[in-house]
Parts: C-alpha cells; structure tokens; sequence
C-alpha cells in the first residue's frame, strides 16, 4: 500500500508525501472518527519512507488494549530505544488509538518522545485529540482525517467489487453508503457479507446483514407518530425491534438522521431532536431499549397533534 492509495483525503496525503520526500518526519497525531484511513496512512509512510526494512523500523500498538504506563515503559521505551534497522535515519512507533492511554501513561509517553527523538518518531491515531495532553499535542504535526464523501466510498467499493468479480446493484451502492456513514471499513464489511449471498449485490441484502433498517422504514415510523397515531407507530417499532432484531442504540441514531429529510418546522424540530438526545443518553447509560423508544414515539405523537 501506498499514500496514494488512501482515499478521501487528499489534502493531507498531499502534505504527508512531502515529509516522504524530503526523508523527514517529525511526530504525527491523526485524529478523525473510524475507518477514515488513519492506521493505513501510518503504515504507508512507513512503507515509502522505508521500503523492503519498513517491518524491522515500525512497530504498532494499540493503545486501547494494553493502556498502562507499563507498556510506555517496557514495550515503546525498549523499541525506541534500539538503533535504525537497513540504513534508516529513524524508526517509527505508531499508537493506535492513543487516547485511550491513561494520563500517567500519556505523560511518560511525553517524556519517552523527548528523550529518544534522535533515532524514533512517533504517530499517534485518536478518535478524539481533545482526549491526548497538550504537551503531546504541542509536539506533533497534527493532521484532521473528515469523514469520507460518498463519491470516495463508491469509487472504492466498486473498486473492490471489479477485482473480486462482483456486481454491486445503483440501489446496493446506496444502502452501502447509507450503512458506512464515511466509515469505509464499514462499508468494505458490508460488501464482503453480501458476497456471501450472491454474486449481486442489492439494497435488501445489505440492510439484513448489516442489522440496518430501511430509510423509509424509519420515515413511516416518525410519520406514523407525527400523524398523532401511537398505536400504529408502535407497530412499526415493534417491527423494526422484534421482527428485525435491531437494537434500540441503533434505531435512535437512525430516527435522529431522518429528522432532516423531513418537512418540519424548525421550533418543532428543535424540540424534537432534543428529546432524541436525550433518549439516546438513557439507552448509553443502560436504561430499558423498549421503553425509552416508546417515550420517544409518544413524544413524537403528542408534538405532532400542537
């Protein structure tokens, strides 16, 4: 893999390919949600910059799963520490999402990239850089991965699809970017699941094997309510919760984005999303699915009759 061959973000793959030529690297922070491209830039540069030794100067951890001061210590310490491997002015330590770290563990990690910045850069990856200390974020070229456009997931997914002898239907490739949201992991599983079914790939399959109700399920459902009919409304949640086995996490989050397909007033509107909000935070925090979903619908009922 190559840094042209990260899709989606161009601008920044631009200004990394001039560290690569120039064979200087400072430190790296990449921050953006999931399945963006992060880790796969990382390991490009590592790739381009290295070449055939880019294994012996890069190592990866994930921060999530081992989140102690104990691992800066012993693992990041003892590789950072060592020398260049095949000719290389430096070595690379990428930590996946490093904002999983604790705050010991982030303040040693501070320590350990100053003291070994002569032989050892570090990119660090996060979900959210609010999450990382200033003193690292102050260290490092900070680089903002968005989530992708629709045009970049297409253009990859059929991508995918040639090269494995698929056939992706106009109505699949738009459930497919439904479902991934700018996430082109999610998208990439979505297409290997409906692989699975046939060597076609439409809208229906993608939305089963995702768990995904239909957009226009979602929208009968919030007209349904609106109407001022509980009871019907109720069915379809029903529907959507029993028949379809979605959980209710992911039914709020899909009632939330076809709030702005519809045609409301903007007052009502405002009410509306914030009972959302507030719904989605009681489920988070382990209130009863079924219950807090039929709140929702019933709010939405009784605002629908004003």
């Amino acid at each position: 893999m190559r840094l042209d061959d990260v899709v989606g973000q161009k601008e920044a793959i631009e200004r990394l390919k001039s560290y690569v030529r120039s064979r200087n690297l400072p430190h790296l922070l990449f921050s953006g949600p999931p399945g963006v491209g992060k880790t796969a830039t990382a390991v490009s540069i590592a790739k381009e910059l290295f070449l055939e030794s880019w294994r012996e100067n890069f190592t990866e951890l994930n921060a999530s799963d081992e989140r102690g001061i104990d691992v800066v210590r012993t693992k990041i310490k003892n590789f950072a520490k060592t020398s260049p491997i095949g000719g290389a002015d430096f070595k690379i330590i990428f930590l996946d999402e490093a904002d999983a770290l604790t705050s010991d563990a982030q303040a040693a990690l501070r320590r350990t990239m100053e003291r070994y910045t002569n032989n050892c850069r570090f990119i660090l990856s996060c979900n959210y850089s609010s999450k990382i200390i200033e003193p690292i974020q102050s260290r490092c070229a900070v680089y903002r991965f968005r989530p992708l456009s629709d045009d970049a997931v297409t253009e990859r997914v059929l991508f995918v699809a040639r090269n494995e002898g698929l056939e992706v239907a106009d109505d699949g490739i738009e459930a497919i970017k439904y479902v991934a949201q700018g996430d082109m992991r999610k998208a990439i599983n979505a297409l290997q699941a409906a692989s699975l079914v046939g060597t076609t790939v439409h809208k229906d399959t993608i939305y089963k094997i995702t768990a995904t109700a239909r957009p226009e399920q979602i929208t009968d459902l919030i007209n349904t309510a609106l109407s001022g009919n509980f009871m019907a409304a109720r069915k379809h949640l029903d529907m959507l919760l029993l028949d379809q086995g979605l959980s209710g996490g992911d039914v709020v989050g899909q009632i939330y984005r076809a709030m702005f397909n519809l045609s409301i007033a903007q007052e009502k509107m405002v009410e509306l999303i914030d009972v959302i909000g507030e719904v989605d935070f009681r489920i988070a925090e382990g209130a009863n699915e079924r219950i807090q979903l039929e709140a929702l619908i019933a709010h939405f009922t009784l605002r629908g009759r004003d």
